[in-house]
């Protein structure tokens, strides 16, 4: 399905699609940049290939979302998503989807993670009429807390999940955040002071 080329002042965003493939492997190759996720270590070639053949299928589920590859003059600096829901926890499916990123180390702590967001939600609320938007991370995981929170995101809840293999800090929970379209309106309209 088509899934629409998105441009920040600094970034574009392409759909993701198999000449990414290399990009993905060395994103997950990190283990910092994997530390918060799935079992908190780096990925091989092979798990990423598995993974990379999912990621592409998310376009495919609702016109619209998927994952977008991100680019600084012309060089990867990681992934962006707008997905639908896959848990039952997590509400229904139309007119809401999950957001997240993913960026390679070195270009963390530059802006990139909460513009590259922040243009996905334009599209979800302006493009695909989504009325809510929500991401998840661990509790313990405050970077991406406070991008969530930049983007006017609120705390919706804490959660526990079952793991195989528990991160350190799972003790503590996972974190839902979330806007509406009605919310992100009224951002949109708020005088700058006030933001």
């Amino acid at each position: 399905m088509f899934q629409a080329i998105l441009r920040t002042d600094r970034i574009e965003l392409v759909p993701l699609s198999d000449e990414h493939l290399e990009h993905e492997i060395e994103l997950d190759a990190d283990p910092e940049v994997m530390r918060y996720l799935g079992n908190g270590r780096a990925r091989s070639r092979e798990e990423v290939e598995v993974l990379h053949r999912g990621r592409l299928a998310v376009a495919g589920r609702v016109a619209g979302l998927g994952f977008w590859a991100g680019f600084v003059d012309g060089q990867f600096v990681g992934w962006w998503i707008l997905e639908p829901p896959e848990r039952s926890d997590q509400g229904p499916v139309e007119g809401q989807a999950e957001l997240g990123y993913r960026l390679l180390r070195r270009r963390w702590r530059q802006g990139l993670a909460s513009e590259g967001a922040r243009e996905l939600v334009r599209h979800g609320f302006e493009d695909l009429r989504l009325t809510r938007v929500f991401a998840e991370t661990m509790a313990v995981n405050t970077a991406s807390r406070a991008t969530m929170t930049a983007l006017g995101m609120e705390h919706i809840r804490t959660f526990h999940m079952e793991w195989d293999e528990p991160l350190p800090g799972s003790d503590l929970g996972e974190v839902e955040y979330a806007i509406t379209r009605e919310q992100w309106l009224a951002r949109r309209a708020a005088p700058l002071h006030r933001r």
